[in-house]
């Protein structure tokens, strides 16, 4: 069976003065805000390439102690580093990992080998690496207020919900 994770976000206005907040389904951390300044410029606040980083730190390392380990080797520490460079009008131009390890009985070309085996195992790391197109399954879903209705508080407005398939995105897998 599939383990699913999910996480919701909701955003509110324009990108520049418009603000967000994300949530975890599983409760580990709190909801938290998220802005294009803190984005863009990283200010204070979080961003969705902090937590790509932070979800490709611990998936890499996972795949690199499991290699260390069916090698013969008995990892007793990895410290990972994930670095996501984004670029306002580009996007994600690079990530960058770096791993230390506090192995017994290991030389550095070892090391080194296992580090880059790690990556064609790092499910993360494979899911980053895939046309855009192929690794989303994105589904639409628009929320249509009739112009009188905008008056109407957001808790009792009656919204005519739509869902629709992203053109460009292969829906079918």
């Amino acid at each position: 069976m599939a383990a699913v994770s999910r996480a919701d976000a909701v955003w509110e206005g324009d990108l520049t003065s418009g603000k967000g907040r994300v949530t975890v389904a599983s409760g580990t951390f709190n909801e938290f805000p998220v802005t294009w300044a803190d984005r863009a410029e990283r200010t204070h606040g979080t961003s969705p390439e902090e937590l790509i980083a932070a979800a490709h730190a611990a998936c890499y390392s996972m795949a690199f102690s499991n290699g260390l380990a069916k090698a013969g080797h008995h990892p007793e520490r990895l410290n990972t580093t994930a670095e996501v460079e984004f670029i306002p009008g580009t996007g994600i131009t690079t990530i960058t990992l770096t791993v230390r390890g506090h192995i017994h009985g290991i030389d550095a070309g070892e090391f080194q080998k296992l580090a880059e085996e790690a990556k064609r195992h790092a499910q993360l790391t494979q899911l980053l690496a895939q046309p855009a197109a192929r690794v989303l399954d994105l589904l639409a879903a628009v929320d249509v207020i009739p112009a009188a209705a905008a008056r109407i508080p957001r808790e009792q407005d009656e919204a005519l919900r739509l869902e629709l398939p992203l053109p460009g995105f292969d829906h079918e897998g």
